[in-house]
């Protein structure tokens, strides 16, 4: 008899049929109270877990007794209540490196729109704003040479160092836990302290998970130490940023 796994997220037909050789796949939508009520054998029944973006935490392990193994479809992991995983002795598993080239594409791609007002000028040539020029409003800021502050030199920092250094000759400060030297001989990145990076750079990418350290990281503080013309991008965890306080700022930028 093969063991039994709920999956809460939609798979690709090639990857469910492979699934399905080795498993009893039972397919639900979410994981709600009253998802887990509707399909209670199965929960109880299930060796193994499998989705995304979801909460799992002490009440639905409590309806999953013969749990021994759950897989999250993301890098990240936060919505997974780990000591009740380890108190049950369940496995978490993720996907650490498998959108690392795709989320630094789309960094890069957001610092590019942000600065040079990609969206705002086409929903104004939409419009029929533009007839004959456009004026300095429309111009936003130079990329090159500008100097761009990474929060968080994980595999994706590293990718969007790749990208800011050999394609827009930027200059890259950095704050992370530990120094890495592979940043700094490669890219000439600069290991500082958050306030210095803060400070100066004039684009702050902000590539963090969220922990209980990293919880409203950036805060009423952290904003007011920005250049005025500083362009933010948080590509980590929400919730490391405050967003109140990011939203009290924006009048005084």
């Amino acid at each position: 008899m093969k063991p039994s796994v709920i999956l809460y997220k939609t798979l690709p037909d090639d990857l469910l049929q492979r699934l399905e050789e080795h498993f009893s796949v039972t397919q639900v939508k979410n994981l709600r109270p009253e998802t887990v009520s509707q399909h209670a054998e199965a929960f109880a029944q299930a060796e193994g877990l499998l989705g995304s973006s979801e909460k799992v935490d002490a009440a639905l392990l409590e309806k999953m007794p013969k749990l021994r193994a759950t897989s999250t479809v993301s890098v990240g992991y936060d919505n997974f209540d780990v000591e009740a995983l380890n108190a049950r002795r369940v496995l978490l598993m993720h996907t650490p490196t498998v959108l690392t080239e795709t989320v630094a594409d789309t960094v890069m791609a957001l610092v590019l729109s942000t600065a040079r007002r990609v969206v705002e000028v086409a929903e104004r040539v939409k419009a029929g704003e533009w007839t004959k020029s456009i004026g300095p409003d429309w111009f936003g800021t130079d990329v090159h040479h500008k100097t761009l502050g990474i929060v968080g030199m994980g595999r994706i920092g590293m990718a969007l160092a790749q990208r800011a250094h050999f394609g827009f000759g930027m200059p890259i400060l950095y704050n992370a836990r530990r120094h890495h030297p592979q940043a700094e001989e490669r890219f000439n990145a600069r290991y500082c302290d958050l306030d210095t990076l803060l400070q100066e750079a004039d684009f702050v990418c902000l590539i963090l998970p969220l922990s209980e350290e990293t919880h409203h990281l950036f805060g009423q503080a952290q904003f007011a130490k920005m250049k005025s013309s500083a362009i933010f991008i948080n590509a980590g965890r929400g919730p490391v940023v405050d967003e109140q306080a990011l939203i009290a700022a924006l009048p005084e930028r």
